[in-house]
């Protein structure tokens, strides 16, 4: 294995604080909200039944098909070189990164570190995080003309407060960033892997750097092999990672058509599922861990309209919130103490 950090004492780097800061945050700002708005008295009459436990039991379901979407996808890539419960460890943990990261850091950046813990050596672990960085923005680019297409604007950029009123300049910036990203890294893996591999080499001559410059010239020689290799492979190949990509993004975002189903009536399922695409670029840029907080105003801003009652909307913000959130801070809770104590040696080496 690649020694990218000196010898250091074995260290859980997900401390139990960052777990609790992002539900802390997310569950104040819910529960302010709660304090501020919420009146039983004004919820619709509706009464608990088999239908309501059905859809919320679809939302899970939709939250597991994003997760086996990408599962599927590790395993692709890694040309079946690890098992589905190694794919499940790397995508949960990024997931709970990505939970306890602020939104636009995600978790991303350490699935390199997380495959490298599987077995797969570390040019191929960049490449194939750079390559799903690529089809995730490729997605967003792809989806947001096709949405924009099938609906009109007003249904996405709502006027209202100022802080919707806001939503559609941010939202065009963002696109634009990453549409220029995107390309970036269209030719950085297709084109020209030589532009990674001497950006990180020029970040690594940087004097607070400099001691693993080597062991990075290693990793962006390995780097552009596998680009080699990625960029041989058939056009079937990227279908189906595209299509793998389309259930793991689609399926994220039907989670709130069934928790809206579960507790209200929905006359537009699309204009809910378009609105999840805008949402997600926007809290991307968020600066708490997992968008907390920040996320759960949006969302209640957002679907102000959609729903008359306040008090009905908190409680649906409340259950989305946890079933795309709060589960993986649970399920990372769970699974890190005991991934941090089979990967990570007494002496730190990685």
């Amino acid at each position: 294995m690649t020694r990218l950090q000196p010898a250091a004492k074995k260290k859980n780097p997900f401390g139990f604080y960052r777990i609790v800061l992002p539900v802390l945050l997310g569950w104040l700002v819910i529960g302010i909200m709660f304090v501020k708005e919420f009146d039983p008295s004004n919820l619709p009459d509706y009464k608990f039944s088999a239908y309501t436990i059905a859809f919320i039991v679809l939302a899970f379901v939709f939250m597991l098909l994003r997760d086996v979407g990408m599962m599927w996808r590790f395993r692709l890539f890694t040309d079946n070189g690890i098992t589905w419960k190694q794919a499940f460890h790397v995508n949960a943990l990024s997931e709970f990164t990505s939970a306890v990261t602020p939104a636009f850091i995600g978790g991303s950046s350490l699935v390199v570190l997380f495959l490298m813990k599987e077995g797969i050596n570390a040019g191929r672990s960049t490449a194939i995080m750079f390559i799903n960085l690529f089809l995730d923005e490729l997605f967003f680019i792809v989806t947001c003309p096709l949405l924009f297409s099938f609906v009109p604007a007003a249904e996405l950029f709502p006027s209202g407060s100022l802080f919707l009123a806001s939503f559609v300049y941010i939202f065009w910036g963002l696109y634009i960033v990453r549409l220029v990203w995107t390309s970036v890294l269209f030719i950085g893996i297709f084109r020209q892997p030589q532009w990674i591999k001497n950006m990180l080499l020029f970040l690594f001559r940087l004097p607070l750097l400099r001691r693993w410059y080597n062991n990075v010239e290693t990793l962006t020689e390995h780097l552009v092999q596998a680009s080699a290799d990625f960029r041989h492979r058939p056009f079937s190949f990227w279908i189906k990672a595209f299509g793998m990509t389309l259930l793991t993004w689609s399926s994220r975002f039907l989670v709130v058509n069934a928790v809206f189903m579960a507790l209200v009536p929905v006359s537009d399922h699309l204009v809910l599922y378009a609105r999840q695409v805008i949402l997600w670029v926007l809290t991307v840029v968020t600066p708490t861990p997992g968008g907390s907080g920040i996320t759960e105003f949006a969302f209640r801003e957002y679907y102000n309209d959609v729903i008359s009652s306040e008090s009905m909307l908190l409680i649906v913000t409340l259950i989305w919130r946890s079933v795309s959130y709060y589960l993986y801070l649970l399920l990372g809770a769970l699974i890190v103490p005991r991934w941090i104590n089979k990967s990570f040696p007494k002496n730190g080496s990685i």
